[in-house]
């Protein structure tokens, strides 16, 4: 610090450290942003940091930091389901070379039993330790159990949820990403086989350094019955740096330490070669989709994909595999948006269940020519998307997985981007499967169809997010407490008139906005369809169907009550649509702004609102509580991956191999 208070120039080095040599102590920027090595050598390390005076290089100041190791993915499986008496295996990796201990418990300490854990160490590999967890032989209801693994006795934690449930089910993502023999399913781990990053070490020689993949989505056929693999461009295609003839693979790369074909211990198979894909880099095209040309002998030809079937016999069966509906799949609309539940089945989290939150959803969706996302390729801008909520639904690895409507098989999307907060709201986005194959039928010269069976039939619904529930509200500032007790006293005056169904009015906050202040309005419950302004004083209404007395006596709740997904009419979807349509350029001039979309007002779920996705690390211009008519409900989350993980944590040594999600 200088005399007159004003920060003085430094210069940073890292000088000491307890860490192994050829793992280094990390590195610290101009600024003073330290960032940790790559892997430890011990359980913990401390770390020297040292600033020079540039003035007077001799007079210093010095900070040990202890450094620990972290999680370099989630728990695989990421989540699982288990009937009574299943038994799962649970792998997790710890940035710690030679070293380290993962400790297992169960969050509610009883229902289940772990298994002694068993850990794999070297000095050229990160530290794995796995454990099975076995369900109780019975269980009254369905019930969630999550599996806690700490890094070295540390507050470091990740954690893995399994439903328990009386249906028979067992399933889990290990299965989607195992290599499969014989004819394959699909829903499976797959890649293009140089879909990976090369670099070279001090001496200048090359090694593969990471590598992506995703998932083998679904098989289509052509008019003349010749078969594709259906997934992502920038699963089979690179992002447009793949060549049409590239091989495909299953596993994908991810899955087998990024050994391509020619590497010797490759264990992956081809499936397929690179024959269409839409291209990205322009404003012609608005999927994420590519078609492999299945190889003889490779592929199930009735197009089954994995876990969409009934459970096998025995106590540890998982769901079998079974087709989706043949055809062109089903358009979504306001007759089955109501009650509607998706799954898909995908490489990293398996089988997965939500709901549909938004429809003509806009969306910018950043790609990148290398899979550590050091290289910016093109940012791509989708129009009419699919949003489904959840931040269980899908994870980066899943790209290119179908998306089904639960009650019928029916295929409805192509899964290929997901965000979230990383506090457990989240967003997945896929293309509607119509536009999918249209334009993969423009680039093949031929109608394109799913290939499945001829009938219906229900996929199991596992849902991991309590999605189906109102999510409790963040609390208000003061300043806003202020803000709504202020537009209460003019919303009593306004609109309080029992005669007209306005029971009374609250200072409360918005569901569309968590930690807008609002102005709650109950309503007469026998009179649903009471006009409410939808701000006062420019603060937000909530309005809450509910009757006088619960009023009175203060027991009316303090959110309205709300179903997951979309319950709107035709109309109210249509009208929407076009508001959304007239002012997503202006959203999207803000460049916090990534998405806009229609969606259902969790303020007042009887009317339509418009869904706008914020950039997290960025604030918005502005965030008006209404545009052109309809409510605005703003999710703040981070933008979409199609690459890294949303669980990326540290980055791999240069020995190893570790991997980029698709």
């Amino acid at each position: 610090m200088q005399p007159d208070g004003a920060p003085a120039a430094v210069t940073w080095s890292v000088r000491k450290t307890q860490n192994e040599a050829t793992l280094g102590a990390g590195s610290i920027d101009a600024t003073g942003l330290y960032t940790p090595p790559n892997a430890l050598s011990a359980d913990s390390a401390s770390v020297e940091v040292t600033a020079h005076l540039q003035s007077d290089p001799s007079r210093t100041a010095s900070e040990t930091i202890t450094v620990t190791p972290g999680f370099l993915q989630p728990l695989l499986p990421e989540n699982a389901a288990l009937a009574p008496g299943g038994t799962l295996e649970v792998s997790a990796q710890i940035a710690e070379v030679d070293a380290g201990t993962v400790h297992w418990n169960l969050s509610d300490g009883t229902t289940g039993t772990l298994s002694e854990p068993s850990c794999l160490r070297g000095k050229q590999q990160y530290t794995t330790c796995k454990m099975s967890y076995t369900a109780p032989s019975t269980f009254s209801a369905l019930q969630s159990v999550r599996i806690i693994a700490t890094v070295n006795g540390t507050n470091t934690q990740a954690a893995l949820h399994v439903l328990l449930n009386n249906a028979g089910v067992n399933s889990s993502a290990l299965t989607n990403q195992a290599a499969q023999t014989g004819l394959i399913a699909l829903g499976a781990s797959g890649s293009n086989d140089g879909d990976y990053d090369v670099y070279k070490d001090a001496a200048g020689d090359s090694y593969v350094a990471d590598c992506c993949g995703g998932t083998l989505g679904a098989l289509v056929e052509d008019t003349e019955h010749n078969q594709f693999i259906l997934s992502n461009n920038h699963v089979l295609a690179e992002s447009d740096q793949g060549r049409i003839g590239d091989t495909i693979d299953q596993p994908g790369l991810i899955d087998d330490a990024c050994r391509p074909l020619s590497q010797q211990g490759s264990t992956v198979r081809p499936v397929g070669t690179l024959r269409y894909f839409v291209p990205l880099a322009t404003n012609e095209s608005n999927v994420d989709a590519a078609l492999a040309a299945v190889t003889p002998g490779a592929v199930s030809s009735d197009g089954s994909i994995l876990q969409l079937g009934q459970t096998g016999a025995g106590i540890n069966s998982s769901l079998n595999a079974a087709p989706p509906v043949a055809g062109s799949g089903e358009t979504l609309n306001a007759q089955n948006l109501d009650g509607l539940r998706v799954v898909k089945s995908g490489r990293t989290t398996g089988l997965t269940c939500s709901t549909v939150e938004s429809v003509n959803l806009a969306v910018k969706v950043d790609y990148y020519k290398d899979c550590a996302e050091t290289q910016p390729y093109y940012t791509k801008t989708f129009t009419g998307q699919i949003g489904i909520g959840g931040d269980s639904f899908s994870d980066s690895g899943d790209s290119g997985s179908l998306v089904l409507d639960a009650a019928n098989a029916q295929p409805v999307g192509l899964f290929y981007a997901a965000g979230t907060d990383g506090n457990g709201n989240g967003l997945s986005i896929a293309n509607p499967i119509a536009d999918v194959l249209t334009e993969l039928g423009n680039q093949s010269g031929s109608k394109l169809s799913i290939v499945g069976g001829k009938t219906g039939h229900a996929i199991s619904c596992l849902s991991y997010d309590n999605n189906t529930e109102a999510a409790a509200l963040p609390a208000l500032s003061q300043a806003a407490e202020t803000q709504a007790k202020n537009a209460v006293q003019n919303a009593a005056a306004e609109i309080v008139n029992h005669e007209k169904g306005v029971l009374g009015v609250v200072a409360g906050e918005s569901a569309d906005s968590p930690g807008e202040a609002a102005v709650i309005v109950y309503v007469d419950k026998t009179r649903p369809n009471t006009i409410v302004p939808q701000t006062i004083a420019g603060v937000r209404t909530v309005v809450i169907l509910t009757d006088a007395q619960s009023v009175a006596n203060g027991t009316a709740p303090r959110l309205p009550a709300s179903t997951a997904g979309i319950q709107l009419s035709a109309g109210a979807l249509s009208s929407a649509a076009i508001v959304e349509r007239e002012n997503a350029s202006q959203f999207f001039a803000d460049p916090a702004i990534f998405g806009v979309g229609v969606t259902q007002s969790r303020d007042n779920p009887q009317e339509a609102a418009l869904l706008v996705l914020v950039d997290l690390n960025k604030a918005a211009k502005a965030m008006a509580p209404t545009v052109g008519g309809l409510r605005v409900r703003y999710m703040q989350m981070h933008r979409f991956h199609v690459t890294k993980s949303k669980s990326a944590g540290a980055r791999p040594l240069q020995s190893m191999k570790p991997v980029a999600l698709r």
